[in-house]
């Protein structure tokens, strides 16, 4: 069986794929797709442990007023970069009900949920990439025994690099310019 691209999608414009175009796709593309290093990225399906990992972070991370928790939007880091993090933390004046994509001086935080597909990317892909960009914070979320696990990093500015925070199990506790602490005791299943 082979599935066949459709032709917007492949070979793409002339010069290759840019930031700006993501906003410009058909409405028959698929609903998660990132661009990174000029090409685009298509999402697969996610898995029960993806989206309820989501959901917890969503509903439990507290920011200060001035700050809001979004899920699964995009992220300009360049012209040919603009991933798409599971959760981000940003600047509620950055936030109209057009945005479509972040600038990464609004970004506090990103989280990304990593999946089998998805585990280069994340751990070191997007890493540095939101590194280079100057983003504060970056949380990879992993599942171990059916329950999340998360790593924390802290930009070291000079650098531009992240440094490891913390490995969380069960609870997790941090301050990211606010205090964070989350039971990361997933209810499976789900109510």
């Amino acid at each position: 069986m082979s599935t066949t691209l459709p032709t917007w999608f492949y070979p793409g414009p002339p010069g290759g794929w840019t930031a700006d175009m993501l906003d410009h796709l058909p409405p028959e593309a698929p609903r998660h797709i990132e661009l990174i290093d000029g090409s685009l990225i298509v999402r697969s399906p996610q898995t029960s442990f993806h989206m309820y990992a989501l959901r917890l972070l969503e509903s439990l991370l507290h920011p200060p007023a001035h700050l809001a928790v979004a899920r699964e939007m995009t992220v300009t880091l360049g012209i040919r970069q603009r991933p798409q993090p599971d959760i981000l933390v940003v600047e509620k004046s950055a936030i109209a009900l057009t945005t479509t994509s972040f600038g990464p001086a609004d970004v506090h935080l990103v989280a990304e949920v990593v999946s089998d597909d998805s585990m280069e990317m994340d751990r070191t892909t997007k890493r540095l990439k939101y590194a280079e960009a100057g983003i504060k914070h970056f949380w990879r979320v992993e599942e171990e025994a059916g329950l999340p696990i998360v790593y924390t990093f802290e930009l070291e500015p000079a650098v531009k690099a992240y440094v490891p925070t913390g490995i969380h199990r069960k609870r997790l506790q941090t301050n990211i310019g606010f205090d964070v602490d989350i039971d990361l005791t997933l209810k499976w299943p789900p109510a």
